[in-house]
Order: structure tokens, then C-alpha cells, then sequence
């Protein structure tokens, strides 16, 4: 079962995960127009009760919860979203077939700590969103190990790509210069770290498909940071059109300068590393983009 299996993630997985030999269920809050005849989609709001006797039946050996908000400023629907859905979401499953259940959660659940951030650090966080995750993955981790469940808890940094919705940075900056607009910006000295969606999703087919899972919290993220300038003036410089007007738009006052993860812990137990370099994954994401 894939939580979120009609929003950016979800899409990513099931293009790769229907070619191999699983049965696959896509429970989301909305169901796509155009479906994939591989996939068993199920409108379903984890947050509700009633919502989630449409599934209770089915037997899942595996659980991906993608699921979540795009507003993360509205304190009640971010927690319903993020907390409450995988709480009712957990009791609701039948746990007797469960092998692995994959929750994503945020590299916003460390607050501000110093990067390269690492698993041992203790989050903090100061967003909606990340206590949301947070809570999240503290009822997991408690929940899990009560009843003996294998899990894993994702912690990603900035994923980009396909299917990205246009309020997020890079899809907004390719829409920008395709249309040869000038737009506004922070002087965009902020250190980010940038992972394109394939390597992502390579890693969660790694997970399911290893034998032993050591249950835990795993960092994932390129980890190595770029500035958000030289982001954005790659995609200008590659689509040759646009104008970014750097510095037009005041840093906000909690701006975190630099966030980036220390991957080790993933690397050395997936046997897994970042495979697509920015500039790579920058025109993989623009080509999908001209043909929307």
C-alpha cells in the first residue's frame, strides 16, 4: 500500500514499482484522472475512521505512507495530516502480514541543528510541520516495537523531479524561466541539500527488497549541500530564459543558512548512494516539464 500514491512521491514509486511482481494499492484523498491499469486505487483520508474500513480487509505485507498536507502553515489539518492519520492509519492495518511499514518523515524534525545533521542529534523542532513528523515518528517508533514491527523512518532533505507540484522550488523557477519571466528572489546564499526523485525512490526498492532491515531513523539527501543561486542560475542558464532578480525578497528571520544531512548511516546499511548529479537531475526534471 502506497500512501499518497496520486502526489509527487507516490507517482515516482508506482512508475517503478509495477514492473516488478507486486500487487499494488494506491490510497489517496484523491484518485488521478488518468490511472495506471497495474494499480488498485482506494480514496481514502488516513485521518478518518470511516475513510479507512474501505482497506481494513486487506491483507499489506508492505506499507509506504507518503501521505500528508501541502499546506504546512494550518496547525489541525498539518497534525490530522501527519500524526493522527498514521496513528489511525497503524491501528487500522492488519499487522499479522505486515513484513516492513516505511514512514517518510522530515529532515524539518531536527529544528535548527548544525548540518551535516545526523541521526544521533536530538530533534528539535520549531515548524507545524516538523513537530507534526515528529510526533509521527515517536508513535511509530513506541508502536512498532510494542508489537514487533519491522520499520523504517526516512528522513529526507530537499527531493526534487517529476510530478513536483509548482509551489516548490525548482518546478517554480523551470515554469518561471519557460515563460521568460522575471521573478523575484532571496539573495539565495541559503545551503541546500538537492536529491533527485529517482535515487530516492532507488533506495525504498532496496529496503523492500532486502531480507534483514535493521528498524530505525535514516537520513537521506545528496549530502553535499548546494547554494539555492546557483540552483536557480543553473536552471536559467539551462533553459536560457528567465530573469531571476536575486535579493528582491528578504530572508525570513528563522531562515535556516545551512541544512544538509550526513548520509552514512543509509550508505552503509541499503549499500545505497545518490547516483544523479544536480545538473543531471536538473535536466531530467526540465525535460519532464516542456511536456506538461
Amino acid at each position: 500500500m502506497i500512501v499518497g500514491g496520486s502526489g509527487f512521491l507516490g507517482k515516482n514509486l508506482i512508475d517503478k514499482l509495477k514492473f516488478l511482481n507486486f500487487i499494488i494499492y494506491s490510497v489517496s484523498r484523491k484518485i488521478p484522472k488518468v490511472k495506471d491499469h497495474k494499480v488498485i486505487y482506494y480514496k481514502v483520508d488516513i485521518s478518518k475512521e470511516e475513510d479507512l474500513k474501505k482497506i481494513k480487509k486487506i491483507n499489506f505485507n508492505y506499507v509506504i505512507n507518503f501521505g500528508g498536507n501541502i499546506d504546512h502553515k494550518k496547525y489541525k489539518e498539518t497534525n490530522e495530516a501527519h500524526f493522527i492519520g498514521t496513528k489511525k492509519l497503524l491501528k487500522a492495518i492488519n499487522l499479522n502480514y505486515l513484513n516492513l511499514f516505511i514512514q517518510i518523515g522530515s529532515s524539518l524534525e531536527y529544528g535548527n541543528r548544525n548540518s551535516p545533521q545526523s541521526e544521533k542529534a536530538q530533534p528539535k523542532p520549531t515548524s507545524i510541520y516538523g513537530k507534526a513528523k515528529l510526533k509521527a515518528s515517536n508513535f511509530l517508533n513506541s508502536f512498532c516495537k510494542k508489537n514487533r514491527i519491522k520499520f523504517i523512518i526516512l528522513r529526507p532533505y530537499q527531493i526534487y523531479g517529476p510530478y513536483q507540484k509548482f509551489d516548490r522550488l525548482i518546478p517554480q523557477v523551470i515554469k518561471s524561466c519557460l515563460v521568460n519571466k522575471k521573478f523575484d528572489c532571496t539573495n539565495g546564499n541559503q545551503l541546500r541539500d538537492f536529491l533527485y526523485v529517482d535515487d530516492f525512490i532507488n533506495l525504498i526498492l532496496k529496503i523492500i527488497q532486502k531480507t534483514k532491515i535493521n528498524s530505525g531513523i535514516y537520513n537521506v539527501g545528496y549530502g553535499k549541500p548546494k547554494k539555492v543561486n546557483f540552483v536557480i542560475k543553473k536552471i536559467n542558464n539551462l533553459i536560457k530564459k528567465g530573469h531571476p532578480n536575486f535579493g528582491k525578497i528578504k530572508m525570513r528571520k528563522d531562515e535556516i543558512m545551512c541544512l544538509y544531512p550526513n548520509i552514512n548511516k543509509v550508505k552503509k546499511n541499503f549499500k545505497w548512494s545518490p547516483k544523479i548529479k544536480l545538473v543531471q537531475g536538473l535536466k531530467k526534471t526540465l525535460n519532464f516539464y516542456k511536456n506538461v
